[in-house]
């Protein structure tokens, strides 16, 4: 088999909920993005046989064909492939994982693999007139509500948030702590020019001109303590879920490199990391923010490590709730775990989530001098996965 790597890395800003990308199409953010990451590589775009893409809500007339519009706007070869994936919050981890096996495999030999969202652009849709409203108002359902839905229950993900909560008994005060701390390390990862590394400007047209939007649009400054403290509960009176300790709205994209180490190296690319092991685990979609818990202690056992065997961790901020679970069942030192913010402050478009934290803990590797690095995230309706990577 190739001997698999991960190379590249590069997002673009990560907009705010109707914000400076909302304008922007989702294939053209996405074309524009994975360009970015081939120049900025030193990678031949006509060396690149695969685009592994996802996106998880249709949002233009050219989102069915996603993975090959975006293949072919990135200028990638009209001979390569296109295989369009979606796994939920987890759909970026699965498209570098698509790609990954597809080299291993022989069927591919270098591949972009990513994803984009444009939240802001969610259709509305209606089930009702194809074959003739009988009578009466007909309506039109938010394609965005759809996806922040549990499919069985049709709680919204913050309500099963709530029940976690609830059900393990963890506090207001630790998840508001934990919205806090991670507005303050995305301030910090901000102002140390961290972040500013793997992210390509993305230039918008409007009537007044263009505008180049460069950084992540939702960090804020003013999320103190105090202030999260005083939000009204989002989902459920009584509640401890809020706007401030759960994962923003948004619009984004974010690609890597993923090809067999011969084939990037002899075009001069350097490899970063390669993808060891992952797992996928099921759980009870009431508590879906459970999920990394069973997930990474899957993914520990398969690999015969421990949580101290590991240098660094990414979980997505879903909720604070999801990272406080992982922290108390499964002992990982907070120091080592999100240090440069996450969903609820730098953002969580689930397209580009696992491919955002991908680029951040190779970062953190590189700069470190760590080695192994796990990616983990619930999944809606009621999953966990995992990723252990290893830099190269």
């Amino acid at each position: 088999m190739a001997e698999t790597v991960i190379a590249g890395g590069v997002r673009s800003p990560l907009g705010a909920f109707g914000g400076g990308l909302k304008d922007v199409e989702m294939t053209d953010l996405a074309g524009r993005t994975a360009a970015a990451c081939l120049s900025r590589a030193g990678m031949r775009a006509e060396a690149v046989d695969h685009m592994v893409f996802t996106t998880t809500v249709p949002s233009d007339r050219d989102s069915l064909f996603a993975a090959r519009v975006v293949g072919v706007k990135s200028g990638i070869p009209e001979e390569a492939g296109a295989l369009h994936v979606v796994r939920a919050c987890a759909s970026g981890l699965q498209a570098m994982l698509s790609a990954d096996s597809q080299v291993r495999s022989g069927h591919s030999r270098i591949a972009l693999a990513g994803g984009a969202e444009s939240y802001s652009r969610a259709p509305f849709a209606t089930t009702t007139v194809r074959w003739g409203a009988q009578r009466g108002p007909q309506v039109l359902e938010d394609m965005l509500d759809w996806a922040y839905r549990c499919p069985f229950s049709q709680e919204y993900m913050g309500e099963t948030a709530e029940n976690l909560a609830e059900d393990c008994q963890y506090t207001r005060e630790a998840m508001d702590a934990w919205g806090a701390m991670s507005q303050a390390r995305a301030l910090a990862a901000r102002e140390s020019g961290f972040l500013a590394r793997q992210i390509a400007p993305v230039e918008v047209a409007g009537r007044k001109g263009s505008v180049t939007v460069e950084a992540d649009e939702c960090p804020r400054a003013d999320a103190t303590l105090e202030k999260l403290s005083r939000l009204k509960p989002a989902f459920r009176e009584g509640g401890k879920v809020t706007a401030g300790n759960a994962s923003t709205v948004n619009d984004a994209a974010g690609f890597v490199l993923v090809g067999d180490r011969d084939a990037l190296e002899a075009e001069g690319v350097a490899p970063r990391a390669r993808i060891v092991d992952w797992t996928v685990v099921g759980v009870p979609p009431r508590i879906m923010g459970h999920g990394p818990v069973p997930a990474i202690r899957a993914l520990l056992e398969k690999t015969g490590l421990a949580v101290s065997d590991v240098d660094y961790f990414e979980i997505n901020e879903a909720f604070a709730v999801v990272n406080l679970h992982a922290e108390r069942h499964l002992g990982i030192p907070r120091e080592l775990h999100n240090a440069y913010g996450g969903g609820i402050s730098v953002g969580h478009p689930p397209g580009v989530t696992g491919v955002r934290m991908a680029i951040t803990a190779m970062q953190h590797l590189e700069d470190t001098g760590g080695r192994r690095a796990v990616l983990s995230m619930c999944l809606g309706a009621g999953q966990g996965m995992a990723m252990l990577i290893e830099r190269v």
